[in-house]
């Protein structure tokens, strides 16, 4: 797994998923379990453990597993494994404009 000494750490990973134009947010997921811990502060929605996980808010428009197999590879991408076990969990939608098809 990457950290930060070794490689693109939790942020990178949340500004790639971030970037994808169907994902509104990431979401913490319940109780705000699902974070990465880094000093002063912490990604909400991003978990770099094995499997590695991943929790949004999507933009309605798109069916949602095309969506989360996407979020995976941009993930899969940013950490350089394309072998990489990655958990997309879509915790809620929201219409936040309209998404090309």
């Amino acid at each position: 797994m990457t950290d930060a000494a070794a490689g693109p750490g939790p942020q990178a990973v949340a500004d790639a998923v971030l970037a994808h134009p169907s994902v509104l947010r990431l979401d913490g997921g319940p109780f705000g379990s699902i974070a990465s811990y880094l000093p002063g502060h912490r990604v909400q929605g991003v978990r770099l453990a094995d499997p590695v996980e991943i929790a949004v808010v999507l933009r309605l428009g798109r069916p949602f597993a095309v969506v989360a197999d996407e979020v995976a590879d941009r993930v899969r991408a940013v950490l350089g494994d394309d072998t990489l076990a990655v958990d997309v969990t879509v915790a809620d939608v929201g219409a936040g404009g309209s998404v090309a098809p």
